[in-house]
């Protein structure tokens, strides 16, 4: 087999997105589809995030609208809550490109000690129509082990 042959499908399998698991068509004289991912928080494993948004198969940038979801689905230690970043800005737990431009879809995981909730926050990192856009979900701890046993920077 030549060389080119044998990268095509390792190329398609780069734009693969694993942690997909829907695809809704939005019509058949479109190349847009709804994509939904889901993903597990790397450090507080017991959070499940869900998360929507646009791809526009034949365009060089999909929109920048999405959507997040997230739930306790198992087990919040304090153990798991003190091994987080607790700064203002928190951490990038999810990134997924959205154009050859550079933009991008990220999820950022911020402890709000004050309420005992941890928030996750959707957004591009393109600015849109004089937007920035975003989605907001939360997961409070009330519940939970690490309730009370946890506390800002």
């Amino acid at each position: 087999m030549k060389p080119v042959y044998l990268a095509l499908p390792l190329i398609l399998l780069l734009g693969c997105d694993s942690n997909e698991v829907g695809d809704v068509s939005l019509g058949l004289f479109t190349t847009k589809d709804i994509k939904l991912d889901a993903f597990t928080d790397p450090v507080v494993t017991g959070v499940t995030c869900h998360v929507s948004s646009i791809e526009a198969n034949l365009d060089f940038s999909d929109p920048s609208d999405s959507a997040i979801a997230c739930r306790q689905t198992g087990l919040i230690s304090a153990e798991m809550i003190a091994a987080i970043d607790k700064s203002d800005s928190g951490e990038v737990l999810f990134s997924k490109s959205k154009s050859i431009f550079f933009k991008s879809m990220k999820i950022r995981r911020i402890f709000d000690p004050e309420h005992q909730t941890l928030m996750y926050v959707s957004y591009s990192t393109k600015e849109t129509s004089g937007s920035f856009k975003h989605s907001l979900s939360t997961v409070p701890l009330w519940g939970t082990e690490a309730y009370g046993k946890v506390s800002g920077n």
